[in-house]
């Protein structure tokens, strides 16, 4: 009768052991299936947002297209009652060449990132392996910036300076390059020095000279990426009125701060996903 129940027992715990690894094994195949359908919907999103036009040419022949779509909805005279102001619109838009980045309202979402205490980072860990880690920092920043259809106006060191077409694109591309760093540079180099990213994100009108960019709204966006701390993605008030209601990312208001150089007090945001 023991040895009846010595072998029931046995046969179960493998049983169970066996169970418990099947169920372990379909979690794990869930969960990848569940992260690639989160990647394809993020690819499907980009390719259905409109691709800024890469050259002068290009935009030339979207704006014979609007002006088709013009005569087809308004007549001919309803076309040539505005063409003056069209043109002085489209002169003034490409002298300040930001035409390829703005959205319909004419405004830019600029980014701002770098490593925090990056001078500590890079006496902890030396030069030859700091080189490494920003070649590997820029590599996901691109990388990032390149599947969200932004455009990087500026890298300086460890930061970037980066304009996109929309608000949503931004904070996706924000919270993307925080997952790769986690998912990347930490393992490597969690021990020694882990490599934190601060990131701030603002819209509004800019200025475009000699393939940069200049104004308040420049200087609003650096700030509140100097305000974010290591990990954390900030984005302002202009940011979270632009997002559509179905947007993919969600913004954690934390209240309202001062930033230098710029009076009064400004609403800041947590970035997170949904």
């Amino acid at each position: 009768m023991v040895w009846v129940l010595l072998v029931v027992t046995v046969a179960l715990t493998v049983t169970v052991g066996v169970l418990l690894g099947t169920v372990r094994r379909h979690r794990a195949e869930l969960a990848g299936k569940q992260a690639r359908i989160d990647e394809l919907e993020a690819d499907l999103s980009t390719a259905l947002r409109p691709r800024p036009a890469s050259s002068a040419a290009e935009r030339a022949v979207r704006r014979v297209v609007q002006t088709a779509t013009k005569v087809r909805e308004r007549g001919l005279s309803g076309v040539l009652a505005s063409s003056i102001d069209d043109l002085q619109t489209w002169a003034a838009s490409e002298q300040q060449e930001i035409l390829n980045m703005a959205d319909a309202d004419g405004r830019v979402t600029l980014v701002f990132s770098d490593i925090e205490d990056s001078t500590a980072l890079n006496e902890r860990l030396g030069d030859d392996t700091w080189v490494r880690v920003l070649a590997a920092h820029d590599a996901l920043i691109r990388g990032r910036v390149e599947r969200y259809r932004g455009q990087v106006v500026k890298s300086f060191g460890d930061g970037f300076m980066i304009a996109f077409r929309d608000a949503e694109a931004a904070c996706r591309a924000a919270v993307g390059v925080q997952k790769d760093l986690r998912r990347t540079l930490d393992p490597m180099l969690r021990v020694v020095a882990p490599v934190r990213v601060r990131i701030g994100i603002h819209t509004g009108e800019v200025i475009s000279k000699d393939g940069d960019y200049f104004g308040r709204n420049v200087a609003m966006a650096a700030r509140v990426g100097a305000l974010a701390t290591g990990g954390e993605v900030l984005a302002t008030h202009a940011v979270a009125a632009s997002l559509d209601d179905d947007a993919a990312v969600r913004l954690v208001e934390m209240g309202e701060v001062e930033l230098k150089g710029l009076p009064g007090s400004h609403s800041v945001f947590r970035v997170v996903t949904q």
